[in-house]
């Protein structure tokens, strides 16, 4: 199998070009940690974009930053850190999840719409993506927004390159808005409640005027401990000390909840982004489901009931993080019936191989959506090179 890692855009597009040319599908990969979410490749070469690299643009007044895309998101945000400024939306490291290797990169955060607990407050991955640069299919570098939140009158390619999972283009720069690092952090941690109390409370504290940052309900057993609903609020320490004790009397049903500050916080909503209380056992599959926040109780009930599996919930119950044994369909009848009955979708995130080729991994489009999706893959990748299959059998 050939491997091309070209070092600028313009080696890119002549790779790409060569590679229409004779319909070699090309297979597009920055830090290969994340290799393992998808369809299985069916592609005949691999188009790096790892050695795409270095920051072209930083504004800190403007709260800007643009790298190219093979640029190592550590890079990235130890810059960001060293100005006191951040990625709004905390994008997870799949490595302890997916068992991979390797150096997450800034182009992927965006290609994969990457979005952590943050995404309640600060929007996702996508709402913070301002500019992108990428090759199309026919070989061609397009240029898509650039510093400035805008509108724009007709396909917004920069939301559209935002998730698409490398099957529209190789993307060679991306750039973000940023925001402050905030004085100072702090997690209120409410004990022993079941999960419909518990996304209650969360709910209660959500609709409140104190502005969470984090949501997060662990029932319990997950690493050991017994249940535990999880607030954080950012913000200066007049402010903390203010919105902890207005939170305290307006959640005060739920009980007295221990108060988490520093390195243990930082820790602790780490590992929730991560999902990694489910990296072991390795061999389990991983669903990520999305819904409605007061339905998550719901969906993860009827699913429990047919279907031995652990979950946790972050958004306030609208993201439900599920493990489950990965034997036959690994559960995926039974999942995609919870999430259509209370709204939602569910993706299949962890599996082996050939659980992945039997099971839609991306949760099935109605016939109208997937005649959209094929339509847009076909304007950008005529050819079908890019990620062939990756997200949907066939396109």
């Amino acid at each position: 199998m050939h491997s091309y890692e070209p070092h600028d855009e313009g080696a890119a597009a002549e790779i790409v070009r060569a590679a229409a040319a004779t319909s070699e599908r090309l297979r597009l990969v920055g830090g290969g940690t994340k290799s393992g979410i998808g369809r299985p490749a069916q592609d005949e070469a691999t188009l790096s974009g790892a050695s795409l690299t270095g920051i072209t643009l930083y504004e800190p007044a403007e709260m800007v930053v643009a790298a190219r895309a093979g640029t190592p998101l550590a890079e990235v945000q130890a810059m960001l850190a060293a100005r006191g400024q951040m990625l709004p939306f905390e994008p997870m490291d799949h490595r302890p999840l997916m068992g991979t290797t390797g150096e997450p990169t800034f182009g992927a955060v965006a290609a994969a719409n990457n979005s952590g607990p943050r995404r309640i407050n600060a929007g996702a991955a996508r709402d913070s993506l301002i500019g992108v640069r990428f090759v199309n299919g026919r070989g061609e570098a397009i240029k898509s927004g650039g510093r400035v939140m805008k509108n724009v009158t007709g396909l917004d390619l920069v939301k559209l390159m935002a998730g698409s999972w490398g099957t529209l283009g190789l993307l060679t720069e991306v750039t973000f808005k940023v925001l402050p690092v905030q004085e100072r952090v702090a997690t209120l941690v409410f004990a022993d409640l079941d999960d419909a109390r518990a996304i209650a409370a969360l709910s209660a504290a959500l609709g409140s005027p104190f502005e969470l940052t984090g949501a997060a309900h662990l029932p319990g057993g997950i690493e050991g401990a017994g249940p535990r609903t999880l607030m954080r609020i950012e913000g200066f320490s007049e402010s903390i000390d203010y919105r902890l004790e207005e939170l305290r009397r307006l959640l005060k049903r739920f009980g007295q909840p221990e108060i988490v500050e520093g390195e243990a916080g930082t820790v602790l909503w780490a590992r929730i982004r991560d999902a990694v209380a489910f990296a072991e056992p390795r061999d389990s599959a991983i669903w990520r489901i999305s819904t409605a926040p007061t339905r998550g109780p719901a969906v993860t009930a009827a699913i429990g009931a047919r279907r031995d599996a652990r979950w946790f919930y972050d958004w306030g119950g609208g993201l439900i993080w599920l493990a489950t044994d990965a034997s036959g369909d690994a559960g995926a009848e039974i999942i995609r019936t919870a999430v259509r009955a209370e709204g939602g979708h569910a993706t299949l995130v962890r599996a082996p191989d050939a659980v992945r080729a039997a099971v839609p991994v991306f949760e099935p489009l109605s016939e109208p959506l997937m005649r959209i999706t094929t339509g847009i893959k076909a304007a950008h990748d005529p050819k079908g090179l890019f990620n062939p299959g990756r997200m949907y059998a066939g396109i």
